[in-house]
């Protein structure tokens, strides 16, 4: 998105531009599977448009497309027990605690710091909660994740009703397909299925060499613009996907790439013949069932989070597992992946596997942390990644130029409009160079 959003601006601008995507198709992480047997569209990468964001949504209001709102009631498992959720205001209440006035510090650190060991299973089950939020939303490990990205990523939240989530019709498609035609408006030559493998440079000259179906090949431009996530800048020269840079990259960029981290996530969406879930009560008093479900929390190993498509009742719900999970399920089997989710569903809310098995008309899985073009989900801060974003994205000799979420400033690190505010900024970098250069000229 990042890549696109940046053609877009500087085709606009009268630029030629050449895209190369190493895959077959575009969007990266943005990545909609479109089902005939399914009502609504399924999404193996980016799912939710996070708060009102105005990279997001004016392209989505003038292309006169609908966007509905996040529903459903949040649903707890905690010892075996299924209650609605009411540990959002404890987990606030630890997260509004953090403080980026002082010494950055890991999550766990400024848990430990600043609660000391729980005295009482309330205090256990927040400090618990608040952790596994950490981990959840952001993907990311609590011991290396720094409090002051954090903090900064809780204000960015704020300025945009962060708190609120949506999803388009017709997925992240919708908002794809804006951005592939409008660069094909302005001419850009867009070229799937070709890997970049080297960029040598010098101030005002780059040479790419890549490969495609047809063999090698190499382009030539006074700029070049690298969107690529955050570890395949910082793979190895042997890791698949990697991008030999000649001369390499500078220290300080080095050093703040190792600042950043990527976040570990498995996700597996699962379409069943109808919503089982909606005939299973709480409790056998209980009046109230899970027709309404959107949410549901628990402490699996696995697959600790999952969610359905409410408001659209669909017979879809995604299985989601960050962190420790995620390093359990990458380089399985889709079927691997999709007998734990199973496993997991059964044990949270009753339904044996068999009957699960049954009901199962399909299962939708990417593995992320095993795909070379993307080593993982999204990107966060490690503690004392302070000005790491500007440095991953100052360009160098305004020849070769950075975007991409990893490289964003304002806070939204791993969302899709920091994909896209950061190709705008990088486009913006490159059309001054390019002004200067005609100045002198």
């Amino acid at each position: 998105m990042a890549g696109l959003a940046a053609a877009r601006e500087l085709g606009r601008a009268g630029l030629s531009v050449c895209i190369l995507e190493a895959r077959e198709r575009v969007g990266g992480r943005v990545f909609t599977v479109h089902d005939p047997a399914c009502a609504v569209p399924i999404e193996q990468g980016a799912e939710f448009i996070h708060g009102r964001a105005r990279e997001i949504w004016d392209p989505l209001e003038k292309a006169k497309i609908k966007v509905s709102e996040v529903e459903g009631d949040s649903w707890c498992i905690s010892e075996g027990r299924l209650s609605s959720c009411d540990f959002f205001e404890e987990v606030d209440s630890i997260l509004h605690k953090m403080d980026d006035s002082v010494p950055d510090e890991s999550f766990s650190a400024f848990l430990q710091r600043r609660f000391g060991e729980p005295r009482t299973k309330a205090q256990r089950e927040a400090q618990r909660h608040a952790t596994s939020y950490v981990s959840g939303f952001n993907a990311a490990d609590p011991a290396l994740v720094g409090v002051n990205w954090l903090v900064q990523g809780m204000r960015a939240e704020e300025r945009i009703q962060g708190d609120r989530a949506f999803r388009a019709e017709n997925g992240y498609t919708a908002l794809l397909t804006v951005f592939k035609d409008q660069v094909a408006t302005f001419g850009a030559d867009l070229r799937t299925e070709t890997i970049v493998e080297s960029v040598n440079w010098r101030e005002r000259n780059v040479k790419v060499t890549a490969h495609n179906y047809r063999g090698s090949l190499m382009l030539e431009a006074s700029k070049v613009l690298i969107t690529v996530p955050l570890p395949v800048l910082k793979a190895s020269a042997r890791q698949s996907g990697a991008i030999r840079f000649t001369p390499q990259l500078p220290a300080q960029k080095v050093e703040a790439l190792d600042k950043m981290e990527m976040g570990k996530v498995i996700r597996v969406v699962l379409r069943f013949r109808e919503r089982f879930w909606e005939s299973i009560k709480p409790s056998a008093r209980s009046r109230k069932n899970l027709s309404g479900m959107g949410f549901l929390f628990s402490q699996s190993d696995w697959f600790p989070t999952w969610w359905t498509t409410m408001p659209e009742k669909s017979p879809v719900i995604t299985a989601w597992a960050p962190f420790r999970s995620a390093e359990r399920l990458s380089g399985q089997s889709e079927q691997f992946v999709t007998e734990h989710a199973l496993q997991t569903l059964s044990d949270l809310l009753g339904p044996g596997v068999r009957e699960l098995q049954g009901l199962l008309e399909n299962s939708y899985f990417h593995d992320w942390q095993s795909d070379p073009f993307s080593l993982g989900a999204y990107s966060y801060g490690k503690v004392g990644s302070d000005g790491a974003q500007q440095a991953i994205a100052a360009p160098l000799e305004n020849t070769v130029f950075f975007a991409g979420e990893a490289t964003d400033t304002a806070g939204h690190n791993g969302t899709v409009h920091a994909a896209i505010a950061s190709g705008y900024r990088a486009a913006k970098e490159i059309l001054q160079s390019v002004e200067r250069v005609n100045v002198v000229a």
